[in-house]
C-alpha cells in the first residue's frame, strides 16, 4: 500500500514538473506575441478597453510556483506530495484497522464456550484490525495461565501501538522541512534582491518589489504545505488515540473472559 502510494506521489511530481516546464515555454514565447500585437494596439487607443479574461487557478499557481522559483518551490512541492502521501497511506491503515470490538469480544466467547480455544483462536484469525491480533496472541499462551495471558496483551499491545505509528516520523519531519525550505528561499531571495541594488547602484523601487516578490513567495508555500500537513498529523493522532482506548477497553474485557473460562 506504502509504495503504491509512493508510487502515485512521483508520477504526480512528475507531471506537474511537465506543467511548469511548458508554462515557461509559453511565457518565453509570450513576449513575441507581444510585440506582434503592439502596432494595431497603437491604432484602438481611442477605443474602450475589453475586460480582463480571469485567469484559471491552475494558471495562477504555475504562475507562482514560477516566480518563486523552481528550485526552492520544487524541494516545497516533494515535501507536500511525499508527505500526503505518507498521511493517505496511514489513514487507509487505520481505517481497515477499526473493528467492533463488543461484537469481537462476544464471538470469541460464544467461541470459547462451544470449541475452546482453538475455536476462538479461528474467529480472531479470521477478523482483521489490532486488536484480533492481541486476542489471537493471548489465546497461544492460554494455557499458560490468566497472569502470562495479560502480560502478553500488554506487550504485543505496545507492538500494534508502534505499527499505528509508523511514518508519523516522516510527516512531522516534512512539517518541519518546509517552512524552513520557505525562510531559507526568503533569505537567498533577499540577497539576491541587495545584490541587484548593490549592481544597478541605486534603490529602485522596481528591483526591491520583485525581490521581495520572489523571496515572500517560497515563505508562503513553506508555511501553506506545513498547514496542510499539521492538519493531517492532528487527524491520523486522533484516530490513533481513539484505536488506542478500544483496544485497552477490550483488551481488559478479554482477561474477564479468559478468567472466566479458566473457572
Amino acid at each position: 500500500m506504502k509504495k503504491f502510494f509512493m508510487f502515485l506521489a512521483v508520477a504526480g511530481l512528475m507531471t506537474f514538473t511537465a506543467n511548469i516546464a511548458s508554462a515557461q515555454d509559453e511565457e518565453q514565447a509570450a513576449p513575441a506575441a507581444t510585440e506582434e500585437v503592439a502596432a494595431p494596439a497603437e491604432e484602438t487607443v481611442g477605443t474602450t478597453a475589453p475586460a480582463a479574461e480571469e485567469i484559471p487557478l491552475h494558471q495562477a499557481l504555475k504562475s507562482k510556483f514560477i516566480d518563486g522559483g523552481p528550485a526552492f518551490m520544487s524541494l516545497v512541492l516533494i515535501c507536500l506530495i511525499l508527505g500526503l502521501a505518507l498521511a493517505i497511506e496511514r489513514i487507509l491503515y487505520l481505517a481497515f484497522s477499526k473493528t467492533n470490538t463488543a461484537k469481537l469480544l462476544d464471538k470469541v466467547e460464544a467461541a470459547l464456550k462451544e470449541g475452546g480455544v482453538e475455536k476462538a483462536k479461528e474467529v480472531c484469525r479470521n477478523t482483521r484490525g489490532p486488536v484480533a491480533s492481541i486476542f489471537y496472541q493471548g489465546l497461544l499462551r492460554a494455557d499458560q495461565g490468566v497472569d502470562v495471558v495479560e502480560k502478553t496483551i500488554v506487550s504485543y499491545g505496545s507492538v500494534q501501538m508502534s505499527l499505528m505509528e509508523k511514518g508519523l516520523s516522516w510527516i512531522s519531519l516534512f512539517i518541519a522541512i518546509a517552512p524552513s525550505l520557505g525562510f531559507l528561499g526568503t533569505v537567498i531571495g533577499m540577497i539576491q534582491a541587495f545584490d541587484d541594488i548593490q549592481n544597478a547602484g541605486d534603490i529602485s523601487p522596481n528591483i526591491v518589489a520583485g525581490g521581495m516578490k520572489v523571496a515572500l513567495i517560497t515563505t508562503v508555500g513553506g508555511l501553506i504545505v506545513a498547514v496542510i500537513l499539521q492538519l493531517f498529523y492532528n487527524y491520523i493522532l486522533s484516530k490513533i488515540d481513539s484505536l488506542t482506548i478500544d483496544m485497552e477497553d477490550a483488551s481488559i474485557r478479554f482477561v474477564d473472559t479468559m478468567v472466566k473460562y479458566n473457572k
